[in-house]
């Protein structure tokens, strides 16, 4: 029985019980991972994971169960026990199924799915030429922690009894490569790796290896700084963790807990007004692509923030209800979440920088997202008259995403599209940086 015929069945039973509502989720993934360390094999891991779950709304009340077993039997019991749980539980009058005005109605093809054609021992075979070329690469790697070569396919389906049932299929294929390096003074690691729905995508064993190294070598002679005040750049790798806390920021579920920093700001200025932050939620073969969101609402294009200002938060069914707003099909997260930017390169953005920091590395969880007060560890690269200096580690940058937010001041060109949230290097006005 396949996963569509099971989606059916499931409904069938959820109809004969008369529930006001119910939602279904089936999913299935397999592939396989590999590493290896030295020229060794390290490890081989197999995938073979399914799940059926199942949500029952009845009298304002919820119920929830799950199961990995797809027999009848099983799935049958699986809608009984959610039963069971909705009758115990509290009424929430804001819990339901989303408005089926908003389900979609014609899915999309994102060209998700790309099977790898590679066999456990052919990527065993790819990870260890991958690190040989990183370790072969300068006498200054001195050592590995390994490269890994994975591929993962999944397939899904969301369907509930407001007669919709959306099916999906996506790849993600990866590989990856982390390195030592050492000037006899100090030792210093760092990785590459390339990922892709399409392993046609990936880039050369040659380009992640060359990079794991260059960028591993870069860092040796790293010190501290003296605390200043002083221009920040976020490289985009990990300037994306700043666009992931403004996502948190706008995200339902921390704005009806008033617990977020952007509260009431729908309509005011966040951002200076050449920044537009949105999503493209249909772009082939994209990490962050989908055709509908977890509860069947259609993803659309949309702006969340236009020419600076707050134009949107991102909301799904339940939290739409309770902050008396309408789901923008964001259940589950956002997707090609991104920046526009401002035409230059990153050598350009530390030209305009002059003098500075480039973050290339953050370490911690220092967020209140509640106050948007930020602290992380950070490690990267001095800039002065426009040029790299000297590497830099063991040292904190802090501000308030406010600030942050409302002090970039250019963003890069070096877009990094390997997640569903897009972004090149962004320069910020200045932010306190702790050494010692």
């Amino acid at each position: 029985m396949n996963n569509t015929h099971i989606a059916e069945t499931a409904l069938n039973k959820l109809k004969s019980l008369h529930v006001d509502a119910a939602e279904i989720s089936i999913g299935e993934t397999k592939g396989f991972s590999v590493s290896a360390r030295l020229g060794d094999v390290e490890t081989l891991e197999h995938y073979l994971d399914k799940s059926f779950s199942v949500t029952v709304f009845q009298n304002q009340c919820t119920g929830s169960a799950s199961s990995s077993d797809f027999s009848i039997e099983s799935i049958n019991a699986t809608i009984e026990k959610a039963c069971t749980i909705a009758n115990f539980s509290s009424p929430d009058p804001f819990a339901g199924l989303a408005d089926p005005k908003r389900l979609a109605k014609k899915i999309p093809d994102c060209d998700l799915y790309h099977f790898w054609n590679i066999t456990p021992q052919e990527a065993i075979e790819l990870a260890i030429a991958c690190e040989k070329k990183a370790l072969n690469y300068s006498k200054k790697i001195v050592n590995s922690e390994g490269a890994n070569v994975s591929t993962i396919n999944s397939t899904g389906i969301y369907a509930n009894t407001l007669g919709f049932l959306g099916e999906f299929q996506v790849s993600e294929h990866s590989i990856s490569c982390s390195v030592v390096g050492s000037d006899d003074q100090q030792m210093q690691r760092d990785y590459e790796y390339t990922v892709a729905r399409n392993p046609a995508d990936l880039l050369s064993i040659d380009f992640v290896a060359e990079h794991a190294a260059e960028k591993t070598i870069k860092r040796l002679g790293a010190r501290k700084i003296k605390t200043q005040t002083c221009p920040v750049i976020f490289e985009a790798s990990v300037a994306k963790s700043l666009l992931h806390h403004f996502v948190q920021a706008i995200s339902g579920g921390n704005l009806y807990r008033q617990s977020s920093f952007l509260l009431n700001m729908l309509g005011k200025p966040i951002f200076p007004a050449f920044i537009n932050i949105f999503q493209q939620p249909h772009l082939l073969s994209a990490m962050g692509s989908a055709a509908f969101d977890q509860e069947g609402v259609a993803t659309v294009d949309q702006h969340y923030i236009k020419n600076g200002e707050l134009v949107n938060y991102a909301l799904g069914s339940y939290s739409a209800r309770k902050l008396g707003m309408q789901s923008t099909g964001n259940a589950g997260g956002v997707f090609n979440f991104s920046i526009s930017d401002t035409d230059v390169t990153l050598q350009q953005l530390m030209k305009k920088m002059h003098r500075g920091l480039l973050v290339t590395e953050l370490m911690g969880q220092g967020l209140n997202i509640t106050t948007g007060d930020y602290s992380r560890g950070a490690s990267g690269f001095w800039i002065d008259n426009g040029e790299i200096q000297f590497p830099v580690e063991e040292i904190t940058i802090a501000g308030n995403l406010k600030n942050i937010f409302a002090d970039v001041v250019a963003i890069a060109n070096d877009t990094d599209t390997r997640s569903s949230i897009r972004t090149g290097s962004i320069l910020i006005d200045h932010m306190t940086v702790a050494g010692d």
